[in-house]
């Protein structure tokens, strides 16, 4: 997994990634909140141009400055000035393209391209849909969703036998009672 492993993808464009929100405002001057998906906080500011997504309407901004503060990120974008202008951004999304995102190692995948994934274990059961993956301690968690919803460990080679994306398929070594 990288940088971007909370990513999730835009259901109407794969060619976007979300990679967070704006919470809220910070200061008089113009500084928003960010809410970043990315593993590390900070690591949204190294996206450039961010995509911010208002009243419907997807849009370049560019972004004057930044920093991590507490367990967000604030920011600065260019055009937003004061408290007032500011308040208007809150709640609307950040997308980059899927161009910005570095390449990937072999056996490593982005979140946003195992979901939606169908599930197959190695006897040919069918399990349903990767709807989503969780960050543990240990190990990644698939949230798949089927009969039942099953929560299966992502750990290659043993448990995750093999992805194949073109195919939209992972297979995977896990009992059906699980």
């Amino acid at each position: 997994m990288s940088d971007a492993r909370f990513l999730g993808p835009d259901k109407e464009e794969n060619a976007w990634l979300k990679v967070g929100n704006i919470s809220g405002v910070f200061g008089v001057k113009g500084w928003l909140k960010i809410y970043a998906n990315t593993d590390k906080k900070e690591n949204i500011l190294a996206y450039k141009p961010w995509y911010v997504e208002r009243n419907k309407v997807r849009k370049e901004v560019k972004v004057k400055a930044g920093k991590p503060h507490g367990k967000t990120v604030i920011a600065l974008l260019e055009g937003v000035d004061d408290r007032n202008e500011a308040e208007k951004w809150v709640g609307s999304d950040i997308y980059i393209s899927s161009d910005q995102l570095p390449t990937l190692r072999k056996d490593e995948y982005y979140w946003s391209d195992l979901i939606g994934l169908n599930v197959v274990t190695v006897a040919g059961e069918e399990f349903g849909v990767i709807k989503q993956m969780l960050e543990t301690g240990a190990n990644d968690v698939i949230v798949v969703e089927g009969e039942r919803e099953r929560l299966i460990p992502f750990v290659l080679n043993q448990v995750v036998k093999t992805v194949d994306l073109d195919g939209q398929q992972m297979i995977v070594d896990w009992d059906a009672d699980f």
